[in-house]
């Protein structure tokens, strides 16, 4: 009899207690594509392309957003809620080098003047900036034609917000955050991006791009 009262009192307190990562679990995305039912050829409708001539398309019967390699300028596109903050965007970008010429390619919050976590690999560098001005940066080493992961999060912070970001190839992910800045005033809503520049002249793909509530 003790033993099942042990046993029920423990139960009750894994179910009270903010076990870490027993959330993040059952945290469900508010955008989340994958393109695999997407149409070849085209961009799904809840997509706002900015610039650039994005399309689906597939190889090897997987399907992603992709971004030609030419011209050689910036583009974007915006996909998710307009919000303030409270989200966390995860995405999956892989590019190649051509020669020493190399991508550079970004994940963003708070549409286009907001924060985005950028690769440059012609720099060996990971940044965090806010519209055209670098926040933060930390060195970055950068395989070619190796998908690498992007996270940004954007959370309330006092009167403010704490933006995080990280980057990763492979499998294992970073436990902490490479980027993190603070604001000290609340960002204006916007929409979740993706941007590529392809001074490489190869093309740019996109997949796996999910929007997360946090706390």
């Amino acid at each position: 009899m003790i033993r099942l009262l042990q046993l029920g009192f423990l139960a009750i307190v894994l179910l009270a207690s903010p076990v870490p990562g027993l959330r993040a679990q059952a945290a469900k995305p508010v955008f989340d594509e994958a393109f695999s039912t997407a149409k070849v050829g085209e961009v799904p409708e809840s997509f706002m392309v900015l610039d650039g001539q994005f399309a689906v398309r597939e190889e090897e019967g997987n399907r992603f957003l992709e971004l030609p390699g030419a011209p050689l300028e910036s583009f974007g596109v915006l996909f998710g809620p307009n919000q303030a903050d409270g989200l966390e965007a995860t995405a999956r970008i892989l590019g190649t080098k051509s020669g020493r010429k190399f991508p550079t390619f970004a994940l963003g919050l708070n549409g286009v003047g907001g924060y985005k976590v950028r690769v440059a690999p012609a720099k060996n560098a990971l940044e965090l900036v806010k519209g055209d001005d670098i926040q933060a940066t930390v060195p970055f080493k950068w395989n070619s034609g190796q998908w690498t992961r992007l996270r940004l999060s954007v959370k309330t912070q006092g009167s403010g917000v704490r933006i995080t970001a990280k980057a990763w190839q492979g499998d294992e992910e970073p436990k902490e955050a490479q980027l993190q800045h603070d604001e000290p005033s609340k960002l204006p809503p916007g929409k979740a991006g993706v941007w590529g520049m392809p001074f490489a002249g190869t093309p740019i793909r996109f997949d796996d791009l999910r929007i997360t509530a946090v706390p």
